[in-house]
């Protein structure tokens, strides 16, 4: 093997290797019960952010709420969402697992309504 097919080679390999260890994101739409957004918000802040923050593999958290509907129109109630991003899916299941979820999520489920949330789960792009 020549040099230029070596590098080749291995660029493809690093490309494939890369592509198999992209993060997730997990995006949870909620349905926020009427006068409770405050404390959602709270408790993202307060409760859910800093368990998470500590979990392996984790890179990123967010809530962000629909400010306008600028296409189409909006399927249900989901007037904010969550949005988990980690390493692997391996280590979001693994967090979903340990009692700091157990402890953290119930402060956000309680000020949900309806069919409370809609959970998608994605592969980000590099």
């Amino acid at each position: 093997m020549n040099r230029r097919s070596f590098l080749a080679a291995t660029s493809a390999g690093a490309l494939a290797a890369d592509a198999a260890r992209s993060p997730i994101q997990l995006h949870i739409e909620l349905e926020v019960e009427a006068g409770k957004e405050a404390e959602l918000e709270a408790n993202f802040r307060n409760h859910f952010r800093p368990a998470i923050r500590k979990q392996p593999g984790f890179l990123d958290v967010k809530l962000i709420k629909l400010r306008k509907v600028l296409t189409d129109r909006l399927d249900g109630k989901w007037s904010y969402k969550l949005v988990l991003t980690f390493d692997t899916e391996e280590h979001r299941q693994a967090w979903a697992k340990t009692p700091e979820h157990e402890q953290a999520w119930p402060t956000i489920a309680r000020t949900l309504a309806g069919r409370k949330a809609r959970v998608i789960l994605y592969d980000v792009i590099p």
